[in-house]
């Protein structure tokens, strides 16, 4: 299997067109014609990981953060990212990042906080816009069945729980084909009416060249007749952060302290304590401060995150509690997620989980 088939089966799962506009996802470092020998699976892809890699005879890493976050004018090794992108070229070993492509989807870093928090009832707290499209085409009656199930097949028609969505209208076509056309039906130079039915499917964002393609070798048409529309509907599915509810409420310092164990964090920053117990709790791996208002919105009791500032704690305004519990902790269950899915579907080589604590901060 090479890199690129690997990567293939990731992006099914947590697509890189759901990555934020901000981010540097994908291939970093290698190539993707390469056959696997083995897969490291890691928080960071740093000069000590790429060492493991090398070690434990993985020609790819795959990695939450991107090493790579922004443009590389030089490899001299004089900086963390260098060294760990110079080891990677001289062990010819690939990186690859998924970052923010698994955070907008609902079985990704959020989800994983919510497991362990114990959630239930979960749904996103930032639904993504921009990612759903609606397709308009138009076939012949008899063609209509064919293409709908081409369509669907390429990953059409997806509504949240429901599979298989569209809907048809009943009309006339008109064309007339030119002196150079290979009409399907009609004459050349004679202008042509033909029932239709006009077909409607929404899609999401990432699947729009494969239905196009599927749409095309379907159709019995020599020019496919199709148009796409951008929806400003938000995805019910996609989006940062999670909330949800605990099976029973706790007091504010109970919650605080059941989720530094979960969490295995050094210490949690967090708001004033009131009195209001603590039931629906919204969580975001990594730096989330700005969805504090998007937690108070969705009536959470508690928003737990990392990386606030001094003035975002008094956002809480008394109306939640804010936890802080630190970058690295609130993504810790990732690579576990990531692993999990790779040893799920390949079965050819080894999926090895990090030893390396990849946590540059540390608590006296």
């Amino acid at each position: 299997m090479t890199i690129r088939e690997v990567l293939s089966i990731l992006n099914t799962w947590a697509p890189l067109a759901n990555a934020e506009g901000f981010d540097n996802v994908g291939l970093l470092v290698g190539d993707d014609q390469k056959e696997v020998s083995n897969i490291l699976v890691a928080h960071d892809a740093l000069e000590t990981v790429v060492l493991e890699a090398a070690q434990k005879s993985c020609n790819l890493i795959v990695c939450f953060h991107p090493i790579i976050f922004s443009g590389l004018k030089q490899l001299t090794g004089k900086t963390y990212v260098e060294r760990a992108v110079i080891q990677a070229i001289k062990n010819d070993i690939a990186i690859f990042a998924i970052h923010t492509a698994l955070d907008n989807v609902p079985h990704g870093v959020n989800y994983g906080m919510s497991q362990a928090l114990g959630l239930t009832d979960c749904s996103v707290l930032i639904p993504k816009e921009e990612q759903l499209f609606k397709l308009t085409t138009y076939v012949p009656h008899d063609a209509s069945q064919a293409v709908t199930d081409a369509v669907f097949k390429a990953g059409a028609g997806q509504l949240g729980n429901y599979s298989e969505c569209h809907f048809e209208t009943e009309g006339m076509g008109t064309f007339k084909p030119e002196a150079n056309a290979q009409p399907f039906v009609g004459e050349k130079g004679v202008r042509h009416q033909q029932p239709e039915t006009q077909l409607h499917f929404v899609f999401e964002k990432d699947k729009r060249d494969t239905i196009i393609k599927a749409l095309k070798n379907a159709h019995p048409y020599e020019e496919v007749a199709y148009e796409i529309t951008a929806l400003v509907n938000s995805h019910p599915s996609l989006g940062m952060g999670q909330i949800g509810s605990l099976e029973k409420a706790m007091s504010p310092a109970a919650f605080l302290a059941h989720t530094k164990q979960v969490f295995d964090t050094g210490g949690i920053r967090h708001s004033k304590i009131g009195q209001k117990p603590i039931q629906k709790v919204a969580v975001l791996g990594g730096s989330g401060a700005f969805a504090i208002a998007a937690a108070k919105r969705a009536g959470a009791d508690a928003y737990v995150t990392a990386d606030l500032k001094y003035h975002d704690f008094y956002q809480a305004e008394d109306r939640l509690l804010l936890a802080d519990i630190g970058h690295y902790e609130s993504e810790r269950f990732t690579k576990n997620i990531i692993a999990n899915y790779l040893t799920e579907k390949i079965r050819n080589f080894a999926i090895i989980l990090s030893e390396e604590n990849t946590n540059p901060i540390n608590y006296f």
